[in-house]
């Protein structure tokens, strides 16, 4: 496989929309368009091979499933994951003659996807120090009482600073890394160690990602119980995730149905112990 110019330009511009809260806000572009699951998608469109992007994309999410952003603070940047890591992961799936249906092909994709995920950050931050320059030019123009100008400060400037810090790299990337990691064929035969402690790590890396998330969910020990009814189910029945997901729905349907019954019992009672006050006061009267 591999991925010409034009193909690379398209995957900068989705890097662009992905990162960019103006086209179409932060709910379309950076947490739709920028998340793996997604990206792998438009990557396997534009590079070709949509089963081999999907696989990439859906080992990827595993590893960010639980990725915050507290106050600006990035550990990774999700959209290099998705338009640099992801195509990149696909050149080197295909250039090692791996299926895109095994393991293998998984775990040198999340690989993959972490390394550009931390070269990434250094993007993100040097889009978000240059944004500084257009919101010093929009602060200046309200002091000036040119409204109108802000515009262009929302609007316009913001393109400079994404083309710089995300089309542009995620261009030269794409079209030149695909053929260092061409090359990284032979250097890297498939039997050696380089290659199997890649696959080592990148097995384990989901562990991460799980583990984040449980941190984020889990508050007593008895939270650990649903979150593995879904190992449970997919180890002893070979249920896929479609399945899995229709079971934890019901589930979390009875978990709502619970807390409303407890809710609705407590109000009755704080109605009755109320009432019971009142006729007391009366009496007392």
């Amino acid at each position: 496989m591999t991925i010409s110019w034009f193909q690379a330009a398209l995957l900068g511009l989705f890097a662009s929309l992905a990162s960019m809260p103006g086209m179409g806000g932060s709910s379309i572009g950076n947490y739709t368009l920028g998340r793996p699951l997604v990206g792998g998608l438009v990557c396997g469109l534009i590079l070709g091979d949509i089963k081999l992007g999907i696989v990439c994309g859906v080992a990827m999410q595993l590893v960010y499933i639980a990725l915050v952003t507290p106050g600006g603070t990035v550990s990774a940047d999700v959209r290099a994951v998705s338009y640099i890591g992801i195509p990149l992961a696909m050149v080197a799936i295909t250039a090692q003659g791996i299926s895109a249906s095994s393991g293998e092909a998984a775990d040198l994709a999340k690989s993959m996807g972490t390394l550009v995920g931390t070269i990434g950050t250094v993007l993100f931050y040097g889009t978000a120090t240059m944004n500084l320059a257009w919101q010093h030019i929009g602060w200046k123009a309200v002091e000036e009482g040119n409204f109108k100008k802000l515009y262009m400060v929302d609007w316009g400037l913001p393109w400079i600073s994404h083309f710089l810090f995300s089309f542009l790299p995620t261009l030269i990337m794409c079209k030149l890394g695909a053929s260092a990691v061409t090359a990284l064929q032979t250097a890297l035969p498939m039997d050696g160690i380089a290659m199997k402690t890649l696959f080592t790590v990148g097995a384990l890396l989901p562990c991460v990602g799980i583990a984040i998330l449980l941190k984020q969910l889990v508050e007593k020990v008895t939270d650990f119980i649903p979150f593995f009814v879904g190992f449970t189910l997919a180890a002893s029945l070979g249920l896929n995730l479609v399945a899995s997901a229709v079971i934890s729905l019901i589930f979390a349907l009875l978990f709502y149905e619970i807390d409303m019954a407890k809710l609705k019992a407590n109000s009755r009672l704080v109605a009755a112990v109320a009432e019971l006050e009142d006729d007391e006061e009366e009496e007392d009267i």
